[in-house]
């Protein structure tokens, strides 16, 4: 399957959960995509764009069983938590709880916000190693109080690379009267995602990356918002959709499909992009992620048996990923990523967590190395990183 992708095959790539790796099929639907465009500018961007742009979002919530009506492109997941963020009212007493699991840029957002309108920004402390799920549970609900009015939870968070028991977190939060914002930038594509049944249990806003594990292009992100909210939520850029005298089209898509010229193309090829992962194996989407999770769970134990440690996580807590903390000092991981880049040709992220977005509470931090498992990954490359790992670990003991 790795001929699908485009990758250069002198690196290990260990990293799809970075930044993704398009695939050779759906690159090409995206140039077929700009020609369309560049054929007829205007015609394809005034004309066809809004219709075309309505194409997409019924199948992208097809597939995540979310209502297409409440879908809106964005270029990132970190956009739609930024435009949620923009939009939730908060002032001073307000709280926005999250934990140091979450994602940096998200924390920054929130914490910028937080200042902004006087509010307070709680970050738990949450445990890695993990034993079990229910800490994570018990540890974020134990953070609410009474002035708590917004929630941000990851999926599948990104360092620890851990899902999230969203279903439960999201009853409990939602039930004491809390807004919750999900954070599902690695989701789609690595967990089945039913944007129904979280809705239901009170989750009012999902964002979500087309470029991660669907293998969509880069800016494919989107956010979906429940129903009775949508007429409040704005785009971070006003344009011509806000005095639109239309009445044929909700005011929330008016605004958010036209924000002003872009390329809308990596949107557009995210439909191809979700057919393509599930042609992978015959048994489609749900079997490339039970192979995925396969792979990632013997990547791990791969590695953890080469360290002499043991796994951090149950591994029905992984999904495509999994994080090993290692025995270096605080701040080391960067050298080390870069070293099995440059001396094994081995790309893999390791990093400090929790982050310096979680500030000077972090105190104690670990050094974690990120592990993903793709169709264009095999054992032997996760055995090839076990080999270098001690070598290098010995060097910057």
């Amino acid at each position: 399957m790795a001929e699908a992708w485009s990758l250069d095959p002198s690196i290990t790539y260990l990293n799809h959960g970075a930044f993704g790796a398009c695939p050779v099929p759906v690159v090409e639907d995206q140039r077929q995509w700009r020609e369309r465009m560049e054929a007829e500018p205007v015609r394809f961007l005034d004309r066809e764009l809004e219709g075309l742009l309505d194409e997409t979002r019924t199948e992208v919530g097809a597939a995540i069983a979310a209502d297409p009506a409440g879908i809106v492109f964005v270029p990132n997941a970190t956009t739609a938590v930024n435009t949620v963020l923009a939009g939730v009212p908060l002032g001073p007493g307000d709280e926005i709880l999250m934990s140091d699991h979450e994602y940096g840029a998200c924390i920054n957002a929130a914490r910028r916000v937080a200042h902004d309108t006087g509010a307070g920004l709680v970050l738990r402390r949450l445990p890695f190693p993990l034993p079990d799920p229910e800490m994570l549970v018990e540890g974020l609900v134990a953070g609410v109080t009474s002035r708590t009015r917004l929630a941000i939870i990851s999926h599948v968070t990104s360092s620890t690379a851990l899902v999230f028991p969203l279903d439960e977190v999201v009853r409990r939060l939602a039930a004491q009267g809390i807004d919750v914002l999900v954070d599902g930038a690695h989701a789609p594509g690595q967990v089945p995602v039913d944007i129904g049944r979280l809705a239901n249990a009170g989750m009012v806003w999902y964002a979500g990356d087309g470029h991660k594990w669907w293998c969509g292009p880069r800016g494919s992100g989107f956010l979906w918002v429940r129903e009775d909210r949508r007429s409040g939520m704005r785009p971070l850029v006003t344009s011509h959709g806000a005095t639109s005298p239309r009445t044929d089209r909700p005011r929330f898509l008016l605004e958010f499909d036209w924000t002003g010229t872009l390329d809308p193309t990596p949107w557009l090829a995210l439909p191809a992009a979700i057919r393509f992962v599930a042609s992978l194996l015959p048994g489609g989407a749900d079997a490339v992620m039970a192979a995925n999770h396969e792979l990632a769970v013997q990547a791990r134990d791969i590695l953890c048996s080469a360290l002499g440690i043991a796994p951090p996580a149950p591994a029905g807590m992984l999904a495509s990923m999994a994080a090993i903390p290692l025995p270096i000092g605080a701040g080391t991981g960067a050298m080390l990523q870069r070293r099995l880049f440059h001396t094994s040709g081995i790309e893999v992220p390791v990093s400090s967590w929790p982050g310096p977005a979680v500030g000077p509470a972090a105190d104690a931090t670990t050094e974690l190395l990120r592990v993903s498992a793709q169709r264009y990954n095999e054992p032997a490359d996760y055995s090839r990183l076990a080999d270098a790992l001690p070598r290098l670990l010995r060097e910057l003991a």
